[in-house]
């Protein structure tokens, strides 16, 4: 891992997604269901563009490139009908190895913590509270809380309005380029995790990118 001059922090704002959890594979499988349904060919690549905004700004943009009739509502709910009982019906979901560590570290040192995620608030709060996580979190924002999707800033920046901290003081975990240029025009310091699933994600943007949470930031 390289050695990186942090800045002085006064928060921590985590992805959900490819973060705290292995979660996109799941996403994947689900929305590939869909666009089977609705006769669209997605390649692994252009799905891989759409990793870290919400399910609405996907539809968006499909519906752009690919003239679907249908309105970005009704294709939301379709998924979203699909995504919720699939996440339900999970027994546990595993947090990613080492990330509670990390956590749990920064929270005896008194450091706030925010989740910004790009998913609805219904699947965030099964995740959070599948993976145990969920008590961790001083703050919990959603894009449609925020009013906009990654890469827009808004979502961090209601973050750190949240937890009281100005948006130079926070750092941001990420690991999608939209998440990652989302905590770059929020003016955050952002750590990239290059986890499972963020394979073909554009990490350049970031501060420093890591492979592991064994991180020296607290």
């Amino acid at each position: 891992m390289q050695t990186i001059k942090l800045p002085e922090f006064e928060a921590v704002i985590f992805d959900m997604d490819g973060v705290l959890v292995n979660s996109e594979p799941l996403y994947v499988e689900v929305e590939q269901t869909n666009f089977r349904q609705l006769g669209l060919e997605i390649s692994e690549d252009e799905h891989q563009t759409y990793q870290g905004t919400a399910t609405d700004r996907m539809w968006e943009l499909i519906k752009e490139r690919h003239g679907v009739e249908q309105p970005v509502k009704d294709l939301v709910k379709m998924t979203n009908n699909l995504i919720t009982p699939y996440f339900n019906s999970l027994e546990k979901m595993e947090a990613m190895p080492g990330v509670e560590k990390l956590i749990k570290k920064l929270k005896e040192k008194g450091i706030p913590l925010a989740l910004a995620s790009s998913s609805y608030a219904d699947v965030i709060e099964i995740i959070l509270q599948k993976t145990g996580l969920k008590k961790y979190f001083d703050v919990v924002v959603d894009s449609q809380l925020a009013g906009a999707s990654k890469p827009e800033p808004e979502i961090f920046l209601l973050a750190a309005q949240k937890l009281g901290v100005q948006p130079e003081k926070c750092i941001v975990i990420e690991d999608s380029t939209n998440g990652i240029k989302a905590a770059k025009a929020a003016g955050m310091f952002c750590i990239a995790f290059s986890g499972p699933g963020s394979e073909l994600q554009d990490q350049s943007q970031a501060d420093w990118i890591v492979s592991d949470f064994n991180l020296p930031i607290y």
